[in-house]
């Protein structure tokens, strides 16, 4: 008795078919989803110009799908329970009316997501500065972007409050240091070791983009006088180069005993 009943309920439609619709829609967006990835991988000469942007892109794609087919699966579940599906859709011109006034945040969050996507502002990958938060973008998704600054802290912003963004990635960064020596150096000497000195340093630091060069003085500080000098470096890896510059300097100006100037404080014992 007990069984007949257990099969009764297996049996009924009301029981199976929503179970049929959720695996079919569950294998279907598999099926979409790996034709994506596997064509994103043969990806044609434009795509490895911009991979960034095109992986934000498929990202995009595979979740605008996702929320396709659940919607479809969810009418047809809803069809089999003896909802007048077509009915509801003829009613959506009115129901979309009370849902985009109850949901235009999230709407606005959709539009500036595309906009973000194809107007390729910033991709997953680029670092990125929004609203004083300064980090790699992780995540781009319909609704809102997740940003990982370097001391691991996660930012997610709705996309709708992302008005102005500076991007880091997009290009080369410059690498700038000051570099004082005392007054009674020869600035002759001086130059003529920095100069030496620039011309091996990008093959010891690979992050160098191109040459460095010495702007000249900068200033006359009140112990020392100053050079700026430049380097055009691989994106965001600015900071790091400026660090392994002052360290190199420091070591070849100890050898050439060239003196950079530090502050003393001078005690007099009054009698």
């Amino acid at each position: 008795m007990v069984l007949e009943k257990v099969i009764d309920i297996i049996t009924n439609k009301l029981f199976y078919k929503p179970i049929v619709y959720i695996v079919v829609g569950l294998i279907v967006y598999e099926i979409i989803k790996k034709v994506i990835m596997s064509l994103f991988n043969k990806q044609s000469k434009l795509l490895k110009s911009n991979k960034n942007r095109y992986k934000t892109l498929v990202q995009l794609l595979v979740d605008m799908i996702k929320f396709t087919i659940i919607f479809i699966v969810i009418l047809s579940i809803l069809s089999v329970y003896g909802v007048n599906v077509q009915a509801a859709l003829a009613g959506l011109g009115i129901v979309s009316v009370v849902i985009g006034l109850a949901f235009q945040d999230l709407f606005k969050d959709y539009i500036v997501g595309f906009s973000i996507i194809l107007e390729d502002y910033f991709s997953v990958g680029d670092t990125i500065m929004v609203s004083d938060f300064r980090g790699e973008v992780i995540h781009i998704g319909l609704k809102s972007t997740k940003i990982k600054s370097y001391d691991g802290a996660v930012m997610a912003i709705a996309n709708r409050n992302i008005d102005k963004v500076i991007n880091y990635s997009r290009d080369k960064s410059l690498a700038v240091v000051e570099v004082p020596v005392a007054y009674e150096s020869d600035l002759e000497k001086v130059e003529k070791v920095l100069n030496d000195l620039f011309k091996t340093l990008p093959k010891e630091i690979p992050e160098i983009a191109g040459d460095i060069t010495i702007w000249g003085v900068d200033d006359l500080g009140d112990s020392a006088v100053v050079y700026k000098v430049v380097a055009p470096t691989i994106s965001m890896q600015h900071f790091m180069v400026q660090r392994k510059i002052r360290k190199a300097i420091k070591i070849r100006f100890d050898k050439e005993k060239i003196k950079i100037p530090y502050t003393q404080i001078e005690v007099h014992n009054g009698k």
